[in-house]
């Protein structure tokens, strides 16, 4: 890995002080797409289209709870395995129940935040193509869109309850090509981050829960201006997320279906709201974190950024052995 530790140097204290938002149309886009009784894969696709987008995909899920639409689109690198070049790929993965509860309440609920934020992203990454500002690797952005999902009762706050197998979501969610995901949740339903704005989680991988990648750190800081905030995340979190134990909600979910390391990007509030309210999606918290995933891009493809130390992984298996049996349900 490069040592990202120069461009820090040089670039920081200058990217810390800006305060203008620079993906606030993005979010605002997204938000309209997700923000409607009929939103669906295909409407999002034909904005994504009209941005550049060629290779792009959305895919109807059903089971006997109910449907509901994966939307995927791949910007590709100037040397993205796509081409046959050897940057490596990103996943970003919008992860959440529905985008709506209709028809116990009307309109965009906070469950929303996480395919908001990847359908921003998606946008900002085609937009940088189109103008020139090509990134090195692929990025492929996933995620689903559901108006009308049922709720559940969770503690302290009522959850949204995916309308399909989450099992089976995560599996057409979460590409196994990707080197390294991101998973963007709204997780305002809790005690446990009293934070406005976002905070990433250690780095998961094959069961076990690594350190906190200092890159990202880095990369948040510079990001938002402020000290980074980390989401505390247990083991129950990272196991499938039908087995009947309590989980702080679905971020890790990525994490059961993958090899890849994971770490969550969590959309958070300093008070406890349920992921069915309405009216709770905060743009210009979703927007700092879709502007953090797109920084953690840009350094992820060109091998500027890692998710975890290979070489400690290695060692931590061969001494404790495989915790793989957490990813099976």
């Amino acid at each position: 890995m490069n040592n990202p530790g120069s461009f820090f140097a040089t670039t920081g204290s200058t990217q810390a002080k800006r305060k203008d938002k620079k993906m606030l149309k993005e979010v605002i886009e997204a938000y309209d797409l997700v923000d409607h009784p009929k939103a669906s894969g295909e409407t999002i696709l034909d904005v994504l289209r009209r941005c550049g987008a060629k290779r792009i995909q959305t895919k109807v899920l059903r089971d006997r709870r109910g449907s509901t639409e994966v939307v995927k689109v791949v910007v590709l690198g100037s040397h993205g395995s796509s081409k046959g070049g050897k940057a490596p790929t990103l996943g970003v993965v919008g992860t959440l129940g529905g985008v709506g509860a209709r028809p116990s309440v009307k309109g965009a609920v906070s469950d929303a935040d996480g395919a908001i934020g990847a359908i921003a992203c998606a946008l900002k990454l085609l937009r940088m193509k189109e103008r020139g500002d090509e990134l090195e690797g692929d990025v492929i952005l996933t995620t689903h869109v559901c108006p009308n999902a049922p709720t559940e009762p969770h503690e302290p706050l009522p959850f949204m309850r995916y309308p399909v197998s989450v099992k089976k979501l995560m599996e057409s969610m979460v590409d196994s090509s990707a080197d390294a995901i991101l998973s963007i949740d709204t997780t305002k339903g809790n005690r446990i981050v009293n934070q406005k704005g976002f905070a990433i989680s250690p780095t998961v991988k094959e069961g076990y829960i690594l350190r906190v990648s200092e890159d990202l750190l880095e990369i948040m800081q510079i990001t938002t201006g402020r000290l980074p905030v980390v989401l505390p995340i247990t083991m129950q979190d990272i196991t499938p997320y039908e087995n009947g134990i309590h989980h702080l909600n679905s971020i890790m979910q990525p994490s059961t279906v993958t090899k890849a390391p994971v770490v969550g990007v969590a959309v958070t509030t300093e008070s406890a709201v349920p992921g069915c309210a309405t009216g709770a999606s905060h743009l210009v918290e979703i927007e700092t974190a879709a502007r953090f995933v797109i920084e953690v891009a840009k350094l992820f493809t060109q091998g500027k950024c890692r998710f975890y130390d290979g070489k400690e992984f290695e060692k931590i298996v061969k001494k404790y052995g495989s915790m793989s049996h957490l990813q099976v349900g």
